[in-house]
């Protein structure tokens, strides 16, 4: 059976195409497909308070190309979800439903603790083993969402407006950075061993270029340097050094300040990275709705 889930994200647009596999009552999944298009909504959004025509028009277009290659595929069951910054924008839902007329598709705007949970959900298509206690930070364009865990169980989480298209936009009030740490270390306990986990496409381009390891983690130090050279080169030099595509040299640097507060606040010197997303929540929630099994 094959998934197909779309996240329409503050910067960009994914869609993931999963299949399933059962083998000897064993569930396996294999990406079959990934596209990404940086149609950067927040940049409308987050000035003006909507989606403007142009960026309308481009995530339409966007829509009807993800929806050919899900045919392509051969995807059974399809989702799409919308974040941040369709979130805010006042006309989302004149948006959503001429999309839904154009094209036939229901997007779906999820608020940040569906988001969360979802990413959460992705876990189970990870096989990571659950821990004591652990705190999951996913940064997108518009917000991050933090989840603190317990025996498997979540104690606390929320959902912050602090994001890269934010944050480039000078749309985050100093104050946000305070509230942000404080919450942190209000709810975990500074002489508790935390297990940091980070998602979203900035952390794994970081692990990519910092260099990946059999662990999958990245130390607190390497964080801050690559967040600091960063700093110091301009958008060209970013691009051409770490071979970075121009949207993402734009918000790395902005994406690591926020992981790069988050383990000071916790006191933690780790970040794990598991290179899953809120697409991989979404198709496994699919699976859990279409499992007949």
């Amino acid at each position: 059976m094959i998934f197909a889930a779309i996240d329409i994200g503050t910067n960009a647009m994914r869609l993931s195409i999963v299949q399933h596999e059962c083998k000897d009552f064993v569930d396996t999944f294999h990406k079959v497909a990934y596209y990404r298009v940086p149609l950067r909504l927040g940049a409308d959004v987050f000035e003006s308070g909507k989606l403007g025509k142009n960026k309308t028009t481009q995530l339409t277009d966007a829509i009807k190309a993800f929806l050919l290659l899900t045919q392509v595929h051969g995807a059974q069951h399809l989702r799409a979800v919308a974040t941040s910054a369709l979130r805010e924008a006042k006309n989302a839902k004149k948006i959503t439903s001429q999309i839904a007329v154009q094209t036939g598709l229901e997007i779906e705007i999820i608020a940040g603790d569906e988001e969360a949970r979802l990413i959460f959900s992705a876990f189970h298509l990870s096989g990571l083993l659950q821990k004591s206690k652990y705190v999951l930070i996913d940064v997108g364009g518009g917000s991050t969402e933090i989840s603190v865990f317990e025996n498997g169980s979540k104690i606390a989480s929320r959902s912050f407006e602090l994001g890269t298209i934010r944050l480039l936009k000078g749309k985050v009030p100093e104050e946000i950075w305070g509230q942000f740490s404080t919450w942190l270390t209000n709810n975990t306990s500074p002489t508790e061993q935390y297990l940091v986990m980070g998602t979203g496409g900035n952390i794994n381009r970081a692990m990519k270029i910092i260099g990946a390891n059999t662990k999958q983690e990245i130390t607190l130090k390497d964080l801050l340097a690559l967040q600091n050279e960063l700093i110091s080169l301009s958008q060209s030099e970013r691009i051409s050094k770490f071979k970075l595509k121009p949207d993402r040299a734009e918000v790395l640097g902005p994406a690591l300040q926020i992981y790069t507060t988050a383990l000071l606040a916790l006191k933690q010197q780790i970040i794990q990275v598991p290179r899953i997303g809120l697409s991989d929540g979404v198709i496994y929630e699919l699976f859990l709705q279409n499992n007949n099994t």
